[in-house]
């Protein structure tokens, strides 16, 4: 019997810069060359459970795509069966699940029940997006810059909005690769002083000051799911902080990413979105491939 200890991917935590560098790099050789995967099979016969509080596009299909293209066979469940931990504890899910599939991924509104299902699970937990985390997400992010950039070190990322989930995990990990991250976000949403400072990143009020020089230019939707009853309130802080032309004007060399769902006209305008610097759907492209990497990681 195999003594191999288990491995999670809950956030950046405890991941140093080197083993980000080692899966995009495994990402960009099986994006080059698809086929390596569908040969290999590394999931052949292996089953991964996606449980889902949340409704999904790109996490779904990008995971369900990777895991076949793996060979392996997924079993969704999705936002109609509940929350995960009100039919049945997660400490019993977790260990009778465990029993059934190879690995989770899982996507909540709460971060403490992914680390709770990592905690009782004896198979690989992911986090597909938590309140707090979005590390599938950030790594696609940065298979993106990658590519756009010739390179990860020195490049400067500006990311102007509200510090959510995905700020946080581009906050974690950038740094560990050799970049940069500056934010601009209204007083009263941005992150503590002490994450700032642990993190290494730099916390602006002006979105022009937060731009300059960036060559990367990085935004997200003003309230997410979950903060549905905050968005008109939101709007109304936020509108100083949107991606318009006038203010990529600032960084013109710079290309622009969104994780999507975009709210067009809200945090970024139709001209941006559509225009030459937008590299938004390469970005939801590469998705499929980081976490594909990531499977191999954790399963192989």
């Amino acid at each position: 019997m195999s003594t191999k200890k288990k491995r999670d991917f809950l956030s950046f935590d405890n991941i140093p810069g080197a083993e980000i560098v080692a899966l995009l790099e495994l990402a960009a050789r099986q994006k080059a060359d698809p086929e390596t995967c569908r040969q290999r099979q590394t999931l052949h016969g292996r089953v991964v459970g996606i449980f889902f509080e949340k409704a999904s596009l790109r996490t779904r299909l990008s995971f369900e795509t990777a895991v076949y293209q793996l060979g392996g066979h997924c079993i969704y469940m999705g936002p109609e069966s509940g929350r995960i931990g009100e039919r049945e504890s997660i400490k019993d899910l977790a260990k009778v699940s465990s029993r059934y599939l190879d690995a989770f991924v899982l996507r909540t509104y709460k971060h403490d029940t992914i680390v709770q299902m990592a905690h009782y699970a004896s198979k690989p937990v992911i986090n597909g997006l938590s309140d707090l985390h979005h590390p599938c997400q950030a790594l696609g992010d940065l298979l993106t810059i990658q590519e756009k950039c010739g390179r990860l070190q020195g490049v400067k990322v500006a990311f102007i909005g509200d510090c959510n989930n995905v700020c946080r995990s581009l906050a974690q990990s950038l740094p560990r690769v050799g970049a940069s991250l500056s934010i601009a976000s209204p007083q009263g949403y941005g992150f503590s002083g002490a994450f700032l400072k642990s993190a290494g990143v730099a916390l602006f009020a002006d979105p022009a000051e937060a731009l300059q020089n960036a060559d990367v230019v990085y935004t997200d939707v003003w309230a997410s799911m979950g903060q549905e009853s905050e968005a008109a309130h939101r709007r109304a802080i936020f509108q100083p902080y949107q991606i318009s032309a006038e203010l990529m004007a600032k960084a013109p060399k710079a290309i622009v990413m969104h994780c999507l769902p975009a709210h067009r006209g809200e945090e970024i305008t139709d001209a941006v979105i559509d225009g030459p610097q937008s590299v938004v759907y390469d970005q939801a492209e590469n998705r499929l491939h980081a976490q594909r990497a990531l499977l191999c990681s954790l399963l192989d």
